[in-house]
């Protein structure tokens, strides 16, 4: 089952934030992670989210997106994007229904 990564902020260190979108694309193509939407200005139509930055990345499995985002590799740079924004991250099932 698919397996989405969704990451929404606002970025206040864009420099420091290009460094990470250049690494990070790297590490999502070699895990087999396909960026589906990349929106620097999301409408939002419910609720206060941190910043209108939104990216979704598939990947084909929850393991899938764990192992990446637990890789050496993406851990190596995922500190550029914590450090270069405010926001949050999430990684949800395409059809997770519980129980």
């Amino acid at each position: 089952m698919a397996a989405y990564f969704i990451a929404q902020y606002v970025v206040n260190d864009p420099k420091l934030y290009r460094e990470y979108q250049v690494a990070a694309g790297a590490t999502i193509q070699a895990s087999g992670g396909q960026v589906v939407a990349f929106d620097v200005a999301a409408e939002t139509i419910e609720g206060k989210p941190p910043g209108p930055q939104t990216v979704i990345v598939r990947f084909e499995s929850g393991e899938a997106a764990r192992a990446w985002y637990q890789s050496p590799e993406y851990q190596a740079v995922v500190g550029k994007r914590l450090a270069a924004t405010d926001g949050f991250a999430v990684l949800s099932q395409s059809m997770n229904l519980g129980g």
